[in-house]
């Protein structure tokens, strides 16, 4: 649970009320008093650090008043037009106060307005002070005009009525969740946690370049790494191609190459597909062949040509008709003597498979 510090200021003395606001009420922790030597001369206690945030609450005896009729109720247009209405009763101007607004009542569409300022000298001394003892209060307030402001006259205000410490605490809390006035403002403005939040950002900041860099790095190792592996495939590549092509010497690209090898056996391929060379030479190995040679035998896909030389015509005749039995469409397409003696032929047949 958070706590909270409220440091009521009051005209000869200072109370310090340490809280814990929480959302259906609120608990004393602790409840000190110091005596003041001079109006604003007070000695505080050290804070500790588990204090998330402080209020500081101002007599009515430090503060001025002016009460303004306006024509509207807005309370931005208000602290726009105050500067001009207030100009005219301070010395050196409202350039030289902090100041703030509440509208205490209404008659005939005119708003009755209650300009509440204090001077930025005495506001600076005292934040000045307390900013010794590492407080740096959120909202300044007044416990005392936000009990006179529940009954507004000017005779409340001319003279205060004394509160007890249990009221007091009790209109400080409501003046926290609910600020009637708010000095706290423009040069005075609370900061601590715009700068707590630039310098989170600013971490930030630098963890994202920190990962940026880191990513970079790794992106940057990343790519080294696959140039040299592409490298290294590359160069296996041109040895499997010259493993494959070891006459070819021209070697530029070898996947375009390759491909241009494929394409060209893949123009080749009616002529190779089916072929079986070896029950080609069993079934010519089968057959009675009676001194006929066979010089040459070609094959593609479904045809046979084979040439040779044979003793005689029947011969040649004989070895046809042993053909038959392997093969279709066995015809002897051309025979004729030899300057040996022999009748060189050529018989074309059609393999049963194709």
């Amino acid at each position: 649970m958070s706590k909270s510090l409220i440091i009521d200021l009051r005209e000869k003395e200072l109370f310090t009320y340490l809280l814990e606001i929480k959302k259906s009420g609120y608990e004393v922790k602790e409840s000190k008093k110091y005596l003041m030597s001079d109006r604003y001369d007070f000695s505080l206690d050290a804070v500790t650090d588990d204090i998330e945030s402080a209020y500081l609450s101002l007599p009515i005896s430090s503060l001025n008043f002016r009460v303004i009729d306006l024509p509207f109720s807005d309370k931005e247009r208000i602290r726009e037009i105050l500067p001009f209405e207030l100009d005219g009763f301070i010395l050196g101007g409202s350039s030289e106060v902090m100041f703030d607004d509440a509208v205490i009542g209404s008659s005939d569409n005119k708003y009755q307005v209650l300009a509440v300022y204090i001077g930025k000298n005495i506001l600076r001394e005292i934040l000045e002070k307390l900013k010794s003892y590492n407080i740096d209060p959120v909202l300044i307030m007044s416990i005392e005009l936000k009990e006179i402001l529940k009954d507004f006259t000017s005779e409340r205000l001319l003279s205060p009525v004394m509160l007890e410490d249990k009221d007091r605490i009790v209109l400080a809390v409501e003046e926290i969740k609910k600020p009637t006035i708010n000095l706290r403002r423009d040069e005075f403005s609370y900061t601590r946690d715009v700068e707590r939040t630039k310098r989170s950002l600013r971490v930030t900041a630098v963890l994202m370049i920190l990962l940026a860099l880191v990513l970079a790095a790794d992106l940057l190792l990343k790519i080294v790494t696959v140039r040299h592996e592409i490298a290294f495939l590359k160069n296996e590549m041109r040895k499997k191609y010259q493993e494959i092509f070891p006459g070819e010497k021209n070697i530029i690209n070898e996947l375009y190459q390759l491909k241009s090898h494929m394409k060209e056996l893949k123009g080749k391929e009616e002529f190779y597909v089916g072929v079986n060379p070896l029950n080609l030479l069993f079934n010519l190995s089968q057959i009675d062949k009676q001194g006929v040679i066979f010089n040459e035998i070609t094959a593609d896909r479904g045809n046979l040509t084979m040439k040779g030389e044979a003793p005689s015509l029947s011969d040649i005749q004989h070895v046809r008709g042993k053909l038959e039995s392997f093969f279709n469409e066995v015809t002897i397409s051309d025979s004729k003597s030899s300057s040996q003696g022999t009748m060189l032929f050529t018989i074309t047949a059609k393999d049963r498979k194709a």
